[in-house]
């Protein structure tokens, strides 16, 4: 019976963690296509915002194509949780201060705004999607 869920889920989640891997890895790259909109978010409380923007942006690349290889995959599972927890400060920063206007074209701004303030949730589930690569049985090789 063990041997059943651990095949079925695995089944389920070979493909998203490559859609995981390659979600973090493509908002990694953009911290250095884009980076004043990463640096303008980031509380005025935090140092050298520009370097924050840009060490995490290495993180994000790194650890997403981590978490694509099996054998780096939990280290990089909890790398991202990190992370995430690490970033929320700046997610809450941008729904409380409204920044979600100086983010977008003034035609989105409500739709920015909402989707500002329903980030903060999906970071739980991120974190979760994550764990869940912590948490399952290594492959066999039989």
């Amino acid at each position: 019976m063990s041997d059943e869920i651990d095949t079925s889920m695995r089944q389920f989640n070979y493909p998203l963690v490559y859609v995981m891997g390659f979600f973090y890895t493509v908002a990694g790259l953009l911290h250095f296509i884009v980076p004043k909109t990463y640096e303008r978010v980031i509380p005025s409380q935090f140092p050298r915002p520009l370097f924050l923007v840009y060490v995490s942006g290495i993180a994000e690349i790194v650890l997403g194509i981590g978490v694509m290889i099996q054998r780096t995959r939990r280290l990089s599972a909890w790398g991202l949780i990190a992370l995430l927890i690490a970033v929320f400060p700046v997610n809450i920063h941008m729904a409380t201060n409204d920044m979600a206007t100086d983010v977008g074209p003034d035609w989105a701004t409500d739709i920015i705004r909402k989707a500002t303030w329903a980030r903060l949730p999906l970071q739980g589930i991120l974190i979760l999607w994550a764990w869940w690569y912590t948490r399952l049985p290594p492959e066999r090789s039989d």
